[in-house]
């Protein structure tokens, strides 16, 4: 069978949810808004964090980081995949899929490792709080932060250049939004069979720990929001553990159908639903969830707001 990309000259062409939809025209206006949603709402709270200092404790700090893979996540595939549909032109080069799957595993396996961390925060907070200073110290938050950046960086770069060593077929075409490794082990010529395993293997072992250590940890603050004597306590504890199970569902729920769930209980179709769902749709719910839940994070936000409008009017 011919090979099309024994050279790093060769391309792909990503022939994703925008060019098989029925509205596409629609479906691009709707992830445009989507992708402006997520800059300015994850641009807003990076920028509160950053600018009030009562805002400086990890929880803050573990959100911080989530904002700006939320910012981060979308730009890797969005402003590419609305320029090739108006520009129609889909092409993607070697080196260029290999450095789009490089971008969207670190962000995904950092995001899915610092989902687990911020449970382990709140269950600290609300479960251990005489003890908060000292088991979620600024040292402890920022290894968290190193940690997740670092595992899924190398994570990433181990996938990336494993997926991209095999030959390819003929077909040029993608049938994704972005270079994902699912859909780009289908052109494959080579026997492939063992390294899906090896992918479902990374899924199980990157999603269900950590989604295990989230689980665990609010079903203990559960039981101890349960025993809180004081009504305000316990409807704050509940507001702010709600928000983050409403995003971890998001999350990986769109992960485990993408890396756990075999190829064959699911279509291109569903996979593009799938990465659109967690890749975009999640980054520009986050900090709303967040947000418009966290009265500190609301306060924080008018004092910003305060100290910029009235800089604005003494000139």
């Amino acid at each position: 069978m011919e090979v099309f990309n024994s050279t790093l000259g060769s391309g792909f062409i990503l022939v994703g949810i925008l060019n098989e939809s029925g509205f596409p025209e629609m479906l691009c206006a709707i992830i445009i808004a989507l992708y402006f949603l997520a800059l300015t709402s994850n641009g807003l709270l990076l920028l509160v964090i950053t600018m009030d200092a009562r805002l400086h404790m990890p929880m803050y700090l573990l959100l911080w980081q989530l904002s700006l893979m939320d910012l981060l996540q979308p730009s890797v595939i969005i402003p590419k995949a609305v320029l090739d549909f108006l520009l129609k032109d889909n092409t993607i080069s070697f080196g260029g899929c290999a450095f789009q799957m490089f971008l969207a595993l670190t962000l995904g396996s950092a995001e899915d490792l610092l989902l687990s961390f911020m449970a382990y925060d709140r269950y600290v907070a609300i479960c251990h709080p005489l003890n908060y200073t000292i088991l979620m110290s600024q040292k402890v938050c920022y290894l968290m932060i190193a940690t997740s950046w670092i595992l899924a960086s190398l994570s990433a770069l181990g996938y990336s250049m494993y997926t991209m060593q095999y030959p390819f077929c003929k077909s040029r075409q993608i049938r994704h939004l972005f270079c994902e490794i699912p859909p780009l082990l289908k052109l494959a010529c080579g026997d492939t069979s063992t390294y899906e395993l090896m992918v479902y293997l990374m899924g199980v072992t990157l999603l269900f720990p950590a989604l295990a250590a989230i689980l665990t940890s609010y079903s203990l603050i559960l039981l101890t929001v349960l025993h809180m004597p004081s009504n305000e306590g316990r409807k704050k504890a509940l507001v702010t553990c709600s928000s983050h199970l409403t995003v971890v569902g998001m999350w990986y729920g769109g992960a485990i159908f993408m890396y756990i769930l075999p190829s064959s209980f699911h279509s291109p179709k569903q996979d593009n639903i799938s990465s659109v769902f967690y890749m975009i749709v999640t980054p520009a719910l986050n900090p709303l969830i967040y947000s418009l839940r966290n009265n500190e994070v609301i306060e924080a936000l008018k004092r910003v707001l305060g100290k910029k409008f009235s800089v604005h009017s003494t000139f």
